[in-house]
């Protein structure tokens, strides 16, 4: 980015269990976290797994039945069973230590999409730069795309980075399903976050 002297005001990167998301980011946070810059962190997840933008901040295990050590993170309750949306890679219970206590300190944003406008983000990106994203890198290109409208309502100059980490060629059945109308929108509902998370430890 610096040799292209185009430095990003926002970095963008889907969230499932952050390793995506820390992969672009981290470099960058480094640069803010020592005061050179102002860049902004958005984490994209979707609304069926919604870890950052609906989980708790606390000690969890792992995995689903319990066997790792208790990691402090944006978590679901580990017993959570996401719906079965088209980005598999995304639908995990909880969010990486470090990325939910970026985010817990205010360095992080998140947003939280339906797959349906992701898709339809992956169609515009699809028609005009002939890449194919696979479902999991469609949020942070819908995130990168409402920013880049902001920017243009607002006339803002943005240097936008988001990660398109896959292309959508084993996932056509997927494109095919939002083409025929048949891709179901999950939105997580409060009482089975409740639920799920009665199995979290409870500490001290």
């Amino acid at each position: 980015m610096e040799m292209a002297d185009a430095y990003p005001d926002v970095v963008i990167g889907c969230a499932g269990g952050g390793s995506n998301l820390a992969g672009i980011s981290f470099p960058f946070i480094a640069d803010k976290l020592a005061g050179k810059t102002n860049t902004r962190f958005i984490a994209v997840e979707p609304e069926a797994s919604p870890s950052l933008t609906k989980g708790e901040f606390t000690y969890d295990f792992g995995d689903a039945i319990g066997t790792t050590p208790l990691f402090k993170m944006h978590t679901l309750g580990h017993t959570f069973v996401p719906n079965p949306i088209h980005a598999g890679g995304l639908r995990y219970h909880g969010m990486a230590p470090l990325v939910s206590a970026l985010f817990d300190a205010g360095v992080y944003e998140a947003k939280a999409y339906h797959q349906n406008a992701c898709f339809e983000a992956a169609i515009l990106f699809a028609s005009t730069e002939g890449i194919i994203p696979a479902p999991e890198p469609t949020h942070a290109l819908k995130a990168a795309i409402d920013e880049a409208l902001e920017a243009k309502e607002t006339g803002e100059e943005k240097n936008i980075l988001f990660h398109l980490c896959g292309h959508g060629h084993l996932d056509l059945s997927a494109y095919d399903n939002y083409f025929s109308g048949d891709m179901v929108d999950y939105a997580l509902p409060s009482e089975a976050i409740a639920e799920a998370m009665k199995s979290v430890p409870q500490i001290g």
